[in-house]
C-alpha cells in the first residue's frame, strides 16, 4: 500500500517532484566538484612538499636564523683576491675563485642534534642534511700597473681616457657569478629525506661506499641547464665531482629539491663545516604521533625550529596557494549556502504540496490514517526525491571532475625562502657591495587533477536523503495538523 500509493503520488506531480531534485541535485553536484578540486589541490600541494622534503618527511627540524655577527657569521659569502692573483695576458687579469658556504638565512647547527631527535619516542627514521650554495667567480679585470702607466703617459691635461685594461683594450671589466645549490645528504639509505622521492633517470644513485668520495648527483633539469652528463666533473667548492647519476622528481610535474647532491661528509669537509648540520628530517612513527613528536623535539631542542608538513604547506606560493585559499574559504562556504537553499526549497514545496493536499490528507484520516501513517508517507516521497536529487546530482558530479580533468589547468607551486644569497666582490683594498634576493627552492608547473574519492560520494548521498528526511519532518508535521473537518468542508 505504501509503495503503490508513494509511486502514484510522484508520477502525478512531477513537476513538484522535479524541482526538488533539481534543487538537490546542483547542490549535491556542486559538494563533489568542490571537494574533488580541494582534494587535487591538496594532491598537488604534497607533490610539491614531497619533492622538497621527501617522502615519508612528516616533521623537518632546523636551527633559528640569527643576526650577522663580526666574526664573519651570518655574513654574505665574499670573493677576495691578492696582488698576485690570477693570470695576467694582454693587459688584463683572469681572476676565479668558487665558494661552497651556506646560505646567509641557514644557521647549521651540530650534527648530534640527530640523536637527540631519534631518542624521541614514536620517531621510526631520520636523517641529516646541510644545505649549501656553490658560487663561482671568474672576471677579468685592467692590469693595475699598465693602467697607471697609461694614466700617467696620457697627462694631467689629456682629457682621455685609461689605456690598456680591459679585454678591448679600453680598462673595461667583466665579471661572470655562477650559483647552485648543493645538497649533502646521508648515502647510508636512510629511507627519509629530499632524495627518496626522486627518480634515477640515467646512471646510478649513492651506494654507502660513496661516503668518503667525490661524486655527485645532479638533478635531471639543472644537468641540461649546465651541460653536463654522467661520467663528466662539476667543480664544487674548487674540488672536481664525478657525475655518477641524474634524478627527476618522483611526481612529474614537480622538481626535486636542490640541484646537486653529495654525499654528508664530503659536504662538510669541503665546506669548512666539519660535524655541522642544517636540517633535520624525520619520520613518525604513524600519523596520529606527529603532534606528539613535534612537542617532544620543541621540548629537547628549544632552540630549534620545528615543522610539520601542515607548517610547510603554508610555504608553497604561487597561483597553488591561491586555488587553496580559494577552495578552502570562498568554495566550501559556496557549497554550504547552495545546500542551505536546496534543504529550504525541498522544504518549502513539500510543506506547499502537502497545504494543496488538504482534501486528500483530511478524507485519509477521517476514513482511518494515523497521524504517523500520514506523517510517514509526507516523509517516504520526500526521501524518495531527495535520492533522486542526490543520484542525478553525483551523475553531475562526476562529469564536472571528469571537465576539470579533460581542462587539466596548470597551477604554478614554489615553495620560497627568503633568502639572502649573493657575494660581496671584495679584495683587498677594495669591495664591491652584497646583493639580496629571494631564493625560491623548488618551482613547478602542476597540473591540477580532481580525484574520484568513494567517502565524498557517499557523503552527498547523505546529504540529499538529509534533505528529504528534513523536508519529510517539516511536510509530515503540517501534515499531521490537518483535521478530517477540513476535509470534509472542502468536499461540501
Amino acid at each position: 500500500m505504501f509503495g503503490t500509493y508513494l509511486m502514484r503520488e510522484l508520477t502525478n506531480r512531477k513537476k513538484h517532484t522535479a524541482i526538488i531534485a533539481i534543487g538537490m541535485a546542483l547542490a549535491i553536484a556542486l559538494v563533489i566538484i568542490v571537494n574533488g578540486v580541494a582534494a587535487g589541490v591538496r594532491d598537488a600541494q604534497s607533490s610539491v612538499l614531497a619533492s622538497v622534503y621527501g617522502v615519508g618527511t612528516d616533521i623537518t627540524v632546523s636551527q633559528t636564523p640569527v643576526a650577522p655577527t663580526g666574526d664573519g657569521a651570518g655574513q654574505r659569502p665574499s670573493f677576495d683576491f691578492g696582488a698576485a692573483d690570477g693570470q695576467t695576458t694582454d693587459g688584463s687579469t683572469s681572476l676565479s675563485q668558487s665558494r661552497l658556504a651556506v646560505d646567509r638565512d641557514t644557521t647549521t647547527f651540530d650534527s648530534t642534534t640527530l640523536e637527540t631527535v631519534l631518542a624521541v619516542d614514536n620517531v621510526s627514521a631520520g636523517t641529516a642534511t646541510l644545505s649549501l650554495s656553490n658560487t663561482s667567480f671568474n672576471g677579468q679585470i685592467p692590469d693595475i700597473t699598465q693602467t697607471q702607466e697609461g694614466t700617467a703617459a696620457a697627462g694631467p691635461t689629456d682629457g682621455g681616457a685609461p689605456r690598456g685594461g680591459g679585454p678591448d683594450g679600453g680598462g673595461g671589466s667583466s665579471f661572470d657569478v655562477d650559483s647552485f645549490t648543493v645538497e649533502g645528504i646521508d648515502v647510508a639509505g636512510v629511507a627519509v629525506g629530499p632524495l627518496t622521492s626522486a627518480t634515477l633517470t640515467d646512471g646510478r644513485t649513492f651506494e654507502s661506499t660513496d661516503s668518503a668520495a667525490s661524486v655527485v648527483v645532479v638533478d635531471s633539469a639543472y644537468a641540461t641547464t649546465a651541460g653536463v652528463a654522467v661520467g663528466d666533473t662539476l667543480a664544487i667548492g674548487g674540488t672536481d665531482f664525478e657525475v655518477i647519476g641524474l634524478v627527476t622528481s618522483g611526481t612529474s610535474d614537480a622538481a626535486t629539491a636542490s640541484n646537486t647532491y653529495i654525499p654528508l661528509g664530503v659536504a662538510q669537509a669541503v665546506s669548512g663545516l666539519d660535524g655541522q648540520v642544517s636540517s633535520i628530517y624525520v619520520q613518525a612513527s604513524s600519523s596520529e604521533a606527529i603532534t606528539q613528536v613535534q612537542s617532544d623535539i620543541e621540548t629537547a631542542l628549544p632552540d630549534a625550529t620545528v615543522q610539520t608538513q601542515a607548517d610547510l604547506a603554508s610555504s608553497v606560493s604561487g597561483s597553488l596557494s591561491t586555488a587553496s585559499t580559494l577552495v578552502a574559504g570562498l568554495g566550501t562556504w559556496l557549497s554550504i549556502l547552495v545546500l542551505a537553499a536546496a534543504f529550504l526549497i525541498a522544504v518549502l514545496f513539500t510543506i506547499s504540496g502537502v497545504t494543496r493536499r488538504t482534501r486528500e490528507f483530511g478524507t485519509l484520516k477521517a476514513i482511518g490514517w494515523s497521524n504517523r501513517r500520514i506523517v510517514g508517507q509526507v516523509a517516504g516521497e520526500s526521501v524518495v526525491q531527495g535520492a533522486i536529487g542526490g543520484a542525478v546530482g553525483v551523475a553531475v558530479g562526476l562529469i564536472g571532475l571528469l571537465a576539470v580533468n579533460l581542462a587539466a589547468p596548470t597551477l604554478s607551486a614554489g615553495t620560497t625562502a627568503d633568502a639572502a644569497s649573493a657575494a660581496g666582490f671584495g679584495g683587498r683594498g677594495g669591495g664591491g657591495g652584497p646583493a639580496a634576493a629571494t631564493q625560491v627552492a623548488a618551482t613547478t608547473d602542476i597540473v591540477l587533477q580532481a580525484p574520484v574519492t568513494v567517502p565524498i560520494i557517499l557523503i552527498a548521498v547523505g546529504l540529499a536523503l538529509l534533505g528529504g528526511i528534513i523536508a519529510g519532518v517539516f511536510g509530515g508535521w503540517r501534515a499531521a495538523r490537518l483535521r478530517p473537518a477540513e476535509a470534509l468542508r472542502s468536499i461540501s
